[in-house]
This record gives structure tokens, C-alpha cells and sequence, in this order.
């Protein structure tokens, strides 16, 4: 596996002036517990990033702690829109810029309205994707916050 040096996201977190920590990843983590475990925290302080999209093609990018599930239903209520659902795997990297997986709500492709979980509240410090499958990337809640201006919502099943 090839190290990380750098990506889009630890870009802009530079170019914002954000400390973050680079937690390597010894492997590719295919869920948000080995994520997790290689990492060394708890799955509650991962941001899970879903691209969600109504039958309009209007999309939202709903983050919540990693151990819960979003409930596209308290999203839609968000929005007013009439249904949502999960987002395909090419829409996902056409919107995002993001392979699926690696999904971050800052250094986004396109402008995006991004709806955090109330729960993410919780942590002080939070991690997300590098933007890549080789690590992850620990900061302050609070930069996350002023970085992506989300709106707050109980959007977690």
C-alpha cells in the first residue's frame, strides 16, 4: 500500500490553517469499524459522509457518527423534498469528487448542502476521510463546523 502524503482535503485544511493528525490506515478498511480500529478511536467519533439525492437530482451530503444509520426520511423532512434515497456509486463520485467510501464533507467537488447529526455534537474532536482509502484525518468538531457550515438535524434512524 502506497503512503499518504497529502490529498485535497489536507489541501484546504492547510490552506485554512486547521490542525489536523494524519492516523495512517495499515490496509484498506472496507467499513466504518475497521476505519476505526485502524485508526485507534472509537467508530462515535468517525463522521460518515452519505450522499443523498431526491427524484429531482437535488443532493445532500447527511454526516453522522459512524456507528449510526442515516434515515433518508428525517433528511427529506430537512429539505421538504418528497423522497430521498441513497445516492449510486457514480453519482457519488460525480458530485463529490469522492470515491465512494472516502467520502469527507469539506474539499467537496461541487457546492453541496451538508446536514450533520445532532449526535456529532458529542465529540471535541472528530475524524474524517483523507479523501483517499490511506488514512484518516482527526481535527477539532469545531473546525469541522466552520470549514463546511452544516445545518444541525436528528437525522439518524
Amino acid at each position: 500500500m502506497t503512503a499518504f502524503t497529502s490529498s485535497v482535503v489536507t489541501d484546504l485544511l492547510d490552506r485554512e490553517s486547521v490542525q489536523y493528525k494524519v492516523l495512517h490506515h495499515s490496509g484498506i478498511a472496507k467499513t466504518i469499524e475497521e476505519a476505526a480500529s485502524q485508526r485507534g478511536v472509537a467508530p462515535d467519533q468517525m463522521v460518515k459522509s452519505i450522499l443523498l439525492r431526491d427524484m429531482s437530482g437535488f443532493h445532500v451530503l447527511a454526516c453522522l457518527p459512524g456507528s449510526a444509520s442515516v434515515d433518508p426520511k428525517k433528511v427529506r423532512a430537512v429539505f421538504g423534498c418528497k423522497r430521498m434515497t441513497c445516492a449510486d456509486s457514480s453519482q457519488v463520485k460525480s458530485v463529490t469528487g469522492f470515491s465512494p467510501g472516502t467520502v469527507t464533507p469539506v474539499a467537496l467537488k461541487t457546492w453541496l448542502p451538508v446536514v450533520f447529526d445532532n449526535a456529532l455534537e458529542s465529540n471535541k474532536k472528530v475524524n474524517i476521510s483523507s479523501g483517499t482509502q490511506l488514512a484518516g484525518l482527526e481535527l477539532e468538531f469545531n473546525d469541522l463546523v466552520t470549514l463546511c457550515n452544516p445545518m444541525f438535524a436528528d437525522i439518524s434512524r
